[in-house]
């Protein structure tokens, strides 16, 4: 049998299939999985040609990593800033403003460029990214981050988000960069309601949000209680908000680190509350577990959200980088396999189904939350990742943490890695 195919994937172990398969691209899309013995079928490409051939040789090929949360416009910037001496999240946000302030497009654009291309190495082709939207740096942050999407648009999907991370209220002049922002490339509607003076400028803050995602028909994506403030009522107000306009647009809660602070009563009535609003949450440990309770006594909070109450609630739940060498967070792979393993030890992912909840966050719980097809499936985009052939599950890829082999988007190899160990023992 002659089937057309771009690209053929020979040997594979998928999830949930017992037998190695073959997997077929064409026009960007999977088009078969197939347990047959590959070697009775033919294939052509739409030219006649000869198909990209890629043996998994045993190894794991999975759906590609999801990035849902990452500020591309602040990567790599920590070396031109002065040291967060505090480690607090209030020192990192004054860190940056005089270098923000003289951020040039092509700057932002290179660093972003960057942040991509590593993604992408790590097997990362899905990123939505908040860019700072103020006064201080106006909208260059956003006019360098649509450079680097449009330069790596081969490369990766890229959602912007557009973030008041200085406040709304308190940086006058945002709410309409905000709605330029929406103008000029941004996909979503961003916030930070805790950089607001009083409780009653944050609820003020959010009513802008979603009054301009609702103007402008855009989903949101917030930050919200990033913060050990156990006071903090950001996400509270936010599902309530939702519930009570009748919000039928996408709403993601990114942080919610106050969840953690709250006593199991309250805490437990918020999740319901944004179990019926609909939102989804994002937590981010790699920036979290360092800038959250810094001034605890011991024993420490770990800082990230109620990450299993929430899925218990029936939240979708996904798990972002958040930050790359920055002012915030002095590390950062832009390595998702990083990111889920950190947030399985911070969240005690350990039994084999939290382990699945591990990969999901990074995976096809992130893919839903930024509404894109996921999986190796039929139909699926071929957006995929081929492990070497000592990694035959997501248990081991978590274990191992080596980046995928192949790297697959939409049906093309964008990034490749070789890995060879050598052990001597004795002289």
């Amino acid at each position: 049998m002659t089937l057309e195919t771009d690209l053929v994937v020979r040997n594979a172990a998928v999830a949930g299939r017992d037998d190695p398969v073959t997997i077929t691209v064409a026009d960007d899309r999977i088009v078969s999985i197939i347990v047959d013995d590959p070697a009775e079928d033919e294939w052509t490409t739409s030219d006649d040609g000869d198909p990209t051939m890629i043996d998994a040789d045993g190894g794991l090929v999975a759906g590609g990593f999801v990035d849902p949360h990452v500020h591309l416009d602040k990567a790599y910037v920590a070396p031109d800033l002065p040291p967060n001496e505090s480690g607090t999240l209030a020192e990192a946000i004054a860190s940056i403003h005089e270098r923000k302030a003289d951020y040039t497009l092509e700057d932002v654009r290179d660093r972003a460029i960057r942040a991509i291309e590593a993604h992408a190495r790590n097997g990362c082709t899905r990123i939505r990214t908040h860019v700072d939207v103020d006064t201080i740096g106006g909208l260059t942050p956003l006019e360098g981050v649509v450079a680097a999407r449009e330069a790596c648009g081969e490369l990766a999907d890229v959602e912007i988000v557009a973030f008041p991370q200085e406040g709304i209220g308190q940086d006058e002049g945002t709410a309409d960069l905000l709605e330029r922002a929406l103008e000029s490339g941004a996909d979503l509607i961003g916030g930070m309601p805790d950089n607001e003076r009083t409780d009653a400028d944050r609820r003020a803050h959010v009513d802008i949000c979603l009054d301009l995602a609702e103007r402008y028909d855009v989903g949101v994506d917030m930050h919200v209680d990033e913060t050990d403030d156990p006071a903090a009522r950001s996400l509270e107000y936010l599902a309530a908000e939702v519930i009570d306009r009748g919000f039928d647009r996408s709403v993601t809660a990114g942080h919610t680190c106050a969840l953690a602070a709250y006593d199991d009563a309250h805490a437990a009535r918020v999740i319901d509350l944004v179990a019926e609003a609909g939102l989804s949450a994002i937590t981010n440990p790699p920036t979290n577990l360092v800038l959250q309770g810094r001034h605890d006594a011991h024993p420490k909070r770990r800082g990230i959200t109620r990450v299993d109450e929430l899925v218990e609630a029936g939240v979708t739940v996904a798990a972002g980088q958040d930050c790359l060498l920055d002012g915030f967070y002095p590390y950062g792979r832009a390595s998702m396999l990083e990111t889920a393993l950190l947030t399985a030890h911070a969240a005690q992912l350990t039994t084999a189904t939290e382990r699945r909840f591990a990969w999901a966050f990074v995976a096809g719980n992130a893919a839903s939350i930024l509404e894109v097809e996921h999986g190796i499936e039929s139909g699926n985009p071929a957006t995929f990742n081929v492990f070497s052939s000592d990694v035959e599950s997501r248990h081991e890829a978590l274990r191992r943490g080596r980046p995928p082999r192949r790297v697959i988007h939409e049906g093309a190899v964008v990034a490749e890695n070789e890995f060879e160990s050598t052990v001597r023992r004795g002289r």
